[in-house]
């Protein structure tokens, strides 16, 4: 695979940024509210939530990173997170809903991930697409 190396160390690297920030946000779940000066939630548990989920996705990262070649399906649900998400917190400022200085969720979560993860998107196809047409492939009844 292409850029092997760099693919495994940007994982390793998402994997370890989700761990951290899903641990600190169920440990303390308003911060978010407190830095971009939105009203404090009255429900803080779906925020922790929101930490217990991104923290997952922080271990899937970290296979993706042990296995590279592997890790396409991982990546590919990882990058489409990362382009929805931006999106909906676009819908939230434009409507007013929320303010402009949630960005800064999105630009550490979301943003600096998407050249990374589409570069590995492309370099691993190759890998993956061969796992779908490999000998298993070649074995399963026609649909």
């Amino acid at each position: 695979m292409r850029r092997r190396r760099t693919h495994r160390a940007v994982f390793a690297a998402a994997g370890a940024y989700n761990i951290g920030w899903g641990c600190y946000a169920v440990l303390d779940p308003q911060w978010f509210f407190r830095v971009t000066g939105l009203p404090l939630s009255n429900a803080p548990q779906i925020f922790a939530c929101l930490g217990m989920v991104l923290g997952l996705y922080g271990l899937l990262y970290l296979e993706v990173a042990r296995r590279p070649e592997a890790g396409w399906p991982i990546a590919a649900v990882g990058l489409t997170g990362k382009l929805l998400g931006p999106a909906g917190l676009a819908w939230l400022i434009v409507t007013g809903v929320w303010p402009p200085t949630t960005v800064i969720m999105i630009i550490t979560n979301d943003l600096i991930w998407w050249i990374p993860f589409a570069l590995y998107l492309r370099d691993a196809w190759p890998s993956f697409r061969a796992t779908l047409t490999g000998p298993a492939a070649a074995a399963a009844p026609p649909r």
